[in-house]
């Protein structure tokens, strides 16, 4: 079946300009004309481009989508090279998830500390006597709570960026 670019646009749920700008980065070389000139697009084509938003979405330069698509070009012989570089953008957005999942860790943490300060009605339960200092055990104190609210997976979580600071 062929599609029109608006059709394309649709289907894909992308604008018919991101379209046009997939077109002339050269993106995607196997797009026919009709004899007006204007787009056809067939399965291949969507395939391909879904290839690219995903691409897109995983923070692939286009300079590395067009890489990408040259290799497919090239035929079999770049089979590797393109797995191999597939495999580097998930490890790539595997790191990314790691560390949005401990910055939530540790965002949840200080709603903990805020949601308990505002109960208490002072801030002052978290400091030192006397002082705008955080009393030493405050992260203890956090994961005990957790313990008692059976939240293990995020206790489990919040072991392992207790020290967020001092993050690589």
């Amino acid at each position: 079946m062929a599609y029109t670019i608006g059709q394309a646009s649709a289907k894909l749920n992308i604008s018919i300009d991101t379209i046009r700008y997939y077109d002339k980065q050269g993106l995607l070389p196997f797009v026919l004309r009709t004899k007006n000139g204007r787009r056809s697009f067939t399965e291949n084509d969507l395939h391909l481009m879904r290839t690219i938003i995903c691409l897109k979405n995983a923070g692939v330069p286009v300079a590395e989508i067009a890489e990408f698509v040259a290799l497919r070009l090239d035929g079999d012989q770049t089979l590797t090279t393109r797995y191999q570089l597939l495999k580097d953008h998930e490890a790539n957005l595997k790191k990314q998830l790691n560390d949005l999942e401990e910055t939530l860790s540790y965002l949840k943490f200080k709603e903990w500390y805020y949601q308990t300060a505002v109960e208490a009605g002072t801030e002052e339960i978290h400091l030192v006597p006397g002082s705008q200092e955080v009393i030493p055990n405050l992260a203890n104190q956090y994961a005990d709570h957790l313990r008692d609210t059976n939240q293990l997976a995020e206790l489990d979580r919040f072991e392992n960026v207790r020290d967020y600071r001092n993050r690589d």
